[in-house]
């Protein structure tokens, strides 16, 4: 029997079956350049390390649920020369998500807020932060249904819990019933407990009356302005580059 089949066994017993890939290879360079036994084994290690980092980021950007693959590096900052590149640059660094700050993209539509929104957020997973991206309609729509069917406790864990919550186009419809409840809810929750990122198409002063009473608003708004980076991105909308002058760009 083969030293490799002895060690299968114990490989998994111990999860380390992911060694059996590059085993081979190793063993084979371990001959070839006369390596020591720390030597192979760091390299062995490292195989390891690699392949279950790779499987974490992998699972991470999956329950991230963002919609496309998206990131900075194919923004096109020159449509929109108005863009704060410098702020968002400093947000994709992902120091806020350690201090649990909030960013508010504001602009009109097709200015790229859901495009840099989730590309921070995919810097975010590559950095190891959980993260969880949703409109802000899906996400209320699935709060309200599970107050039909008494869940609102676990799915309330699903927004509350990343270490980073993506909430896309808050505003863009009027809250109904319970909505304005449970987005408030979501806001206190999260309140120094976690990031938050926020697109909308409108000013922040129309933000309030989402709620149901001023009281309601006043203690969400505070929260969320709370150590929160508010940018502006002005500019033309990408969906209608001929509207702005420049040719089309590929971004959503």
């Amino acid at each position: 029997m083969a030293v490799t089949d002895d060690l299968i066994p114990h490989l998994k017993k111990l999860r380390l079956s992911g060694v059996l890939q590059t085993l081979d290879l190793r063993t084979r360079e371990a001959v070839d350049d006369n390596l020591s036994h720390g030597e192979f084994l760091l390299r062995l290690c490292s195989d390891e390390i690699e392949r279950r980092e790779s499987k974490q980021l992998s699972m991470r950007l999956r329950k991230a649920n963002f919609d496309g693959a998206k990131s900075l590096e194919e923004f096109e900052w020159s449509f929109n020369p108005n863009v704060p590149k410098a702020k968002i640059v400093d947000l994709a660094t992902c120091s806020f998500i350690d201090r649990k700050e909030n960013a508010l993209l504001l602009g009109p539509t097709g200015v790229g807020k859901s495009h840099i929104a989730q590309a921070i957020g995919e810097r975010a997973c590559r950095a190891g932060y959980s993260t969880c991206y949703t409109s802000a309609h899906a996400m209320l729509s699935q709060l309200r249904g599970a107050r039909a069917d008494d869940s609102l406790e676990k799915r309330m864990l699903r927004f509350t819990s990343p270490d980073l919550l993506i909430i896309d186009d808050l505003g863009l419809r009027p809250l109904e019933r319970d909505e304005p409840i449970d987005l408030y809810e979501i806001i206190r929750a999260r309140y120094e407990r976690g990031a938050m990122i926020v697109t909308s198409n409108r000013a922040l002063e129309e933000w309030y009356p989402m709620f149901l009473d001023e009281l309601m608003a006043s203690a969400a708004m505070d929260r969320l302005l709370h150590h929160a980076h508010v940018i502006e991105m002005k500019g033309g909308s990408f969906r209608n580059p001929k509207a702005h002058g420049a040719p089309a760009a590929a971004l959503a």
